[in-house]
């Protein structure tokens, strides 16, 4: 069996079997993404109990900023001082946020505990698909990264029936407690299976690239998610505006200058880093549109319960494994990865011009087919995207290179779904105004699945035809995101797979 050297000066004990550093790393990597989907169930009980409805969204989107904010700083302190004392201390914070959580008196301290929570989520996201670089050949990674992407999705699909099933059993607190104990094991595994630093030598932490790439993401994130709701002439909205372009001057500024760049800018000339991270940041605004608003459609139009229009992210979950694994597969074999993100965009970009065409009379199985084909075609842009950069940046920028995958097609989620978001609001204010009964509004805060139910025969028509023609052009914008990636990837330049592990 293949091990790994240990790197640690310190360390004497015998070398790491591959197989068992992986297997941790999957563990984390599980670990972490159930942090962020084990609680949507359980928000509405959450919020029963604490109070703070208007508060309900920030409980997610301070998740998504904060690992935005955490994945490329601690991608760049992995590369400085080890994966393995950045991953226990990501673990460490991961816990910490979940302790906050679970002792909430308000929805403010929530929220709080779920900013700490993502900073360490984030982290360990990036840090376990740097780990896959440090052990294993450029050549072996794809099949690695399928593997960790089938983590991902699985967290996807159990997390919010495990969350679900928590709640119901034992109190919402116990979704965040039940981290205590997970987090003590994979901190004695990490431990056991990670090496430690190769050296101990001086290292410069660019301080002022970190908190200037926190201000420029965190303000580009709530910027897209507040310009939306408060309308993109509010004088806060200007405020994060230019917020987010004196980040963006500050930090080009700092980083020509930093002796150890938290992001160097130096990457943004790779060909490789720059076309895969374009089509993650357009393929992440698909995946995050279909998430948020097909189970919206699936309620109001289809009368399916929330806990079945949840359901039906499952036939993408497993395409986005099937097809991620199968990419790693092919990439082993054949040291080819090319052809790969091409075809699989322009699969998603067909699957999501047939979900531009769902009506009320859509049958589900046909909705259930186009989901497993967009999970088609995003499982070889994250598994393959994921290595390529790995084998075209130099090792020291391992991490932060791998952190800046996960940075982008985070960036275009949320900005995707804040636009996608607005544009569907305006459609509904839009097709449903004056039909729906005196008082319930023809927007999308006041319109629930039981109004829609309880409406006339004839009424309901309208108000499902209404839903539909509102969601067609935020499917018609992610086919097209999707075109542009699948052009976009014909530029990227294949580059020969590298036969040994970047920590040897």
């Amino acid at each position: 069996m293949t091990s790994v050297p240990d790197l640690a000066p310190d360390d004497s004990a015998e070398d790491v079997p591959v197989r068992l550093i992986l297997i941790a790393v999957a563990v984390t990597l599980l670990f972490a993404s159930l942090g962020q989907t084990i609680v949507s169930p359980a928000l509405p009980i959450i919020t029963a109990d604490l109070g703070g409805l208007e508060h309900l969204s920030w409980a997610i989107t301070v998740y998504l900023l904060a690992s935005t904010v955490g994945a490329p700083i601690s991608g760049k302190l992995g590369d400085l001082y080890g994966r393995r004392i950045v991953m226990q201390g990501a673990i460490a914070v991961f816990v910490v946020g979940a302790v906050i959580c679970g002792v909430a008196w308000n929805f403010g301290v929530l929220i709080a505990g779920r900013a700490i929570q993502g900073l360490g989520g984030g982290s360990l996201i990036v840090l376990s698909m740097a780990v896959v670089a440090d052990v294993l050949p450029a050549r072996e990674r794809g099949k690695a990264q399928g593997v960790l992407g089938a983590a991902f999705g699985v967290s996807t699909a159990i997390g919010p029936l495990l969350g679900g099933a928590l709640v119901e059993a034992l109190s919402w607190h116990w979704i965040f407690f039940v981290n205590l104990p997970v987090g003590l094991a994979a901190l004695l595994v990490l431990s056991r299976a990670l090496p430690g630093p190769a050296d101990s030598g001086k290292r410069h932490v660019d301080y002022a690239g970190g908190v200037l790439l926190a201000v420029l993401l965190s303000s580009a994130v709530m910027l897209s998610n507040l310009g939306g709701v408060l309308g993109w002439s509010d004088p806060a909205t200007l405020a994060l505006l230019v917020l987010c372009i004196g980040g963006l001057a500050g930090f080009i500024w700092v980083e020509q200058r930093a002796a150890e760049p938290i992001l160097p800018l130096q990457l943004f000339r790779n060909n490789t880093f720059l076309v895969v991270n374009g089509v993650g940041f357009m393929v992440g605004t698909a995946m995050f549109g279909t998430i948020t608003f097909l189970p919206l459609f699936l309620q109001v139009a289809k009368g399916v319960s929330p806990t079945v229009s949840g359901l039906f992210i499952l036939p993408m979950m497993l395409g986005l494994i099937l097809a991620s694994n199968a990419a790693g597969v092919v990439m082993s074999r054949t040291g080819r990865y090319k052809l790969m993100p091409t075809l699989s965009t322009a699969l998603l970009a067909l699957a999501m011009v047939y979900l531009a065409t769902v009506t009320g009379q859509s049958p589900l199985w046909a909705i259930a087919t186009a989901l497993l084909f967009v999970g088609l075609g995003l499982g070889p842009v994250f598994s393959v995207g994921v290595a390529a950069i790995q084998n075209a940046v130099p090792v020291k920028m391992l991490g932060v290179g791998t952190a800046s995958a996960n940075m982008f097609r985070l960036i275009g989620g949320s900005i995707g779904t804040a636009l996608f978001g607005a544009l569907f609001a305006a459609g509904l204010a839009r097709n449903l105004s004056g039909v729906l009964p005196e008082g319930a509004g023809a927007g999308l805060s006041s319109m629930s699945p039981a109004l829609v139910a309880s409406l006339p025969e004839a009424t309901r028509a309208t108000v499902i035809a209404g839903v539909s023609q509102a969601l067609h052009p935020v499917f018609i914008i992610a086919a097209v995101m999707a075109a542009v990636a699948c052009l976009l990837s014909t530029r990227l330049e294949e580059l020969p797979l590298s036969g040994k592990a970047a920590g040897r």
